[in-house]
């Protein structure tokens, strides 16, 4: 059982506490073994719309091994987190949280508290656009990132503002217990999961999603949607209305990838999936996974897995982890 905390400070952001819990509780209806806990440096506190919450739990000392702990973010966090119930809680990370033994998720804003923790110095990170600037004067030895949903470094994860913490209670959901429970999550949700697909293999569809450029998100769509069709960089660029330079810079800005290299991920998953059909030939398997013939589809497999197709039917499991 995985012990989940959500810390609590003063005019919290209810939705900053609400997506990620939702996300969690519903995982623990589907089965993911989680204890969830609201805590905080005081037994109730107002939340960002007025809402109060009564019987918030302690902070936990000590801090149970294995335990995950989200710091929720906060209304006008200039303010709010020079409270001392917000102080507190930066003392207590300071006390019991150990990089060796714990996870941290911090939420918008919430991000601050484990910069102001020293709990960042010489990690990627992130948090909402309007804070940027500030978590790089508060952590000055983080590695912040701009333009990022979530941003995971060992045992610390930071996300953007407010609803992206639902990406982030996905993406943790995902690598602690698989796609297909989040998936299931995410469909009760009613969430259009931007790491993810309706695809068994998850793999290449949750990749190289977790950014905030709008044009990128659109070619990788279209490319999602038509892994067979041959899209050359300029037929791209010209359905999405840019020009192909400015499509290739902003792809690799976004995903370290270019267009290409994407879109073979995408098509080397399909094959996958086909080559499960015995009775599709190798070429069949090429043609409909839009290689441009078998020779093409035998050397990319081959330069990705080190091994001819023929040689992959049936070890699906095996490759979903390196696709």
């Amino acid at each position: 059982m995985r012990d989940v905390y959500f810390v609590l400070s003063p005019h919290f952001m209810l939705l900053d506490l609400a997506g990620p819990a939702e996300v969690l509780q519903i995982a623990r209806e589907h089965g993911a073994a989680l204890k969830l806990q609201l805590v905080a440096a005081e037994p109730e506190l107002r939340s960002s719309i007025g809402l109060m919450q009564h019987r918030l739990d302690p902070l936990p000392s000590p801090l149970p091994a294995g335990a995950l702990v989200m710091l929720i973010g906060v209304q006008n966090s200039r303010e709010n987190l020079r409270l001392p119930a917000a102080q507190a809680i930066v003392s207590w990370l300071q006390r019991e949280f150990d990089p060796q033994q714990h996870q941290l998720a911090g939420i918008c804003s919430g991000t601050m508290l484990a910069a102001q923790a020293g709990l960042l110095a010489g990690r990627r990170c992130t948090t909402h656009h309007a804070l940027i600037e500030r978590l790089r004067q508060t952590a000055p030895q983080a590695l912040v990132e701009e333009n990022r949903l979530f941003v995971e470094d060992g045992p610390i994860a930071t996300s953007a503002g407010i609803t992206a913490g639902i990406d982030l209670a996905l993406h943790i959901l995902a690598r602690e217990f698989g796609p297909a429970l989040t998936q299931s999550v995410a469909r009760e949700m009613v969430i259009w999961l931007r790491r993810s697909g309706n695809d068994p293999q998850l793999s290449p569809w949750l990749a190289h999603r977790n950014h905030l450029q709008p044009l990128v998100h659109k070619a990788q769509d279209l490319l999602s949607a038509e892994p067979r069709q041959r899209w050359t960089l300029a037929t791209l660029a010209n359905t999405l209305h840019t020009t192909p330079r400015t499509l290739s810079r902003q792809f690799a800005q976004a995903t370290g990838i270019s267009p290409h290299a994407y879109q073979q991920s995408l098509r080397l998953a399909l094959a996958q999936q086909l080559l499960g059909n015995p009775a599709l030939s190798i070429e069949t398997v090429a043609l409909e996974s839009g290689f441009s013939s078998a020779r093409d589809f035998r050397r990319v497999w081959q330069q990705q897995f080190g091994r001819l197709p023929s040689a992959s039917r049936g070890e699906a499991g095996e490759l979903d982890s390196q696709v």
